[in-house]
């Protein structure tokens, strides 16, 4: 997520203080990558560092107020114009605990999956009954123009995402099954030839002619 971005784009909209960067990124996203004002001012120090902001006053309760540089304004568009880059995924930790599950023993890996499909469910509901009440045009106390809006975009990708996982959690829960009829298979395999090695050794021992006085 970029909160650096981000800010930048609630900042080219005119000066802002921190608490208020904090409040409308919450708003327009629906609160669902919740900030501290501790992350809001340590994001605009490096901005700052950078030349991307600059300080814009303080107002009579001595909130300081920051703005968008020229600079800024050109990292901003070049943030729009270029794709999110798809190289260097971000980690997930659902794929990364079934990669470490089916490599540890004892871990019940299915019930693992299954345990995850019930919450990913419960959150596709979710996410789903508030596109509804926002689709109803159900207005958020305190969202600005065009939140709305915006918010409805993050549920829906909160959705898609959510129902990509499901159809990854079933399609993992068919991986395992044809890995254990394989491991079956090969055991079943190994257990013949085992089974088929030791008779002959009996037959062989069975025909061998004593040996001679």
């Amino acid at each position: 997520m970029s909160i650096r971005h981000g800010l930048l784009a609630l900042l080219d909209q005119g000066p802002r203080y921190g608490y208020q960067l904090r409040t409308e990124f919450e708003a327009r996203t629906g609160a669902t990558w919740p900030l501290n004002v501790g992350q809001v001012y340590t994001t605009l120090s490096r901005l700052e560092r950078d030349g991307l902001v600059e300080p814009a006053g303080e107002d009579e309760e001595g909130h300081q107020f920051y703005a968008a540089t020229e600079a800024g304004r050109a990292e901003l568009r070049s943030w729009f114009d270029t794709p999110v880059p798809r190289t260097n995924p971000p980690r997930d930790e659902l794929a990364i605990k079934l990669a470490m599950a089916v490599t540890v023993p004892g871990v019940d890996v299915p019930a693992v999956v299954q345990g995850q499909r019930r919450h990913s469910i419960k959150a596709l509901q979710d996410y789903t009954r508030l596109k509804g009440r926002a689709l109803a045009g159900e207005r958020r106390p305190g969202a600005a123009q065009g939140a709305d809006l915006a918010w409805l975009l993050v549920l829906e990708q909160l959705i898609f995402q959510t129902e990509a996982e499901i159809r990854w959690l079933d399609h993992c829960e068919t991986r395992l099954a044809q890995q254990a009829e394989i491991e079956q298979a090969r055991a079943a395999e190994a257990q013949m030839a085992e089974t088929a090695k030791a008779a002959k050794a009996a037959k062989t021992r069975t025909g061998r002619r004593p040996a001679k006085a």
